[in-house]
């Protein structure tokens, strides 16, 4: 079953409602995840293992691979993405010095955890929900500009018994997708604030790609 925003708005309202009402219990999140990775070039996909950790309003930790090979790590006023094989860390400001570019695709990243409606229909364009499996599969497309020249869609899968976080896959636009299946989730979970915390060590180099 389909839902578009057409004749069926009354029930896609009635879904989104609740995935949003669902979001007002949620402080913390955590989970383990795998990330699958499908390219046109090649005719097996690729599979990692991660851990996710999130807390409101938009810290996270995403680290992928054990031991990890890329973690990424946001804090209130800048996001670090570092590769600890390679002692090399890239640093992307959040407060002024941010540009528009990379303030729409970081939106990407938090495509799970909305805020409200208005928040949420200002970065995306629901396209579909579908119900299988057990889940909810909503398709959205980005609004913004830049995001949109590096994506087709986003789908977000939600639990239709609690509309908890199961899956999110970004499709891109050269054909290639990357999707994430959570499994082992833990809704609230005492979390030391260092986790959302990374300092470079001695070693490590660091860029700041964004930078002008």
């Amino acid at each position: 079953m389909v839902l578009g925003l057409g004749s069926y708005a009354a029930d896609t309202n009635a879904v989104l409602a609740a995935w949003l009402d669902a979001q007002t219990n949620l402080q913390t999140w955590e989970a383990d995840f795998v990330q699958t990775r499908n390219f046109k070039t090649l005719t097996q996909p690729l599979s990692t293992p991660g851990h996710l950790w999130f807390a409101k309003p938009n810290q996270f930790r995403w680290q992928l691979g054990s031991p990890p090979r890329t973690i990424a790590v946001r804090e209130r006023d800048e996001m670090w993405v570092v590769y600890p094989m390679l002692k090399h860390a890239e640093r992307y400001p959040l407060g002024g010095e941010a540009s528009g570019q990379w303030r729409e695709a970081l939106e990407l990243l938090e495509s799970g955890f909305p805020r409200d409606r208005a928040e949420l229909e200002s970065r995306f364009r629901v396209v579909s929900i579908m119900q299988t499996n057990g889940s909810w599969l909503l398709a959205m497309e980005p609004r913004g500009n830049f995001a949109r020249q590096m994506l087709k869609e986003i789908r977000v899968g939600l639990a239709t018994s609690d509309f908890s976080l199961t899956s999110d896959e970004l499709v891109f636009a050269d054909g290639s997708r990357m999707k994430s299946e959570f499994t082992n989730a833990v809704l609230n979970p005492v979390l030391d604030r260092e986790v959302f915390a990374w300092k470079p060590e001695p070693g490590y180099k660091i860029t700041q790609p964004m930078k002008k």
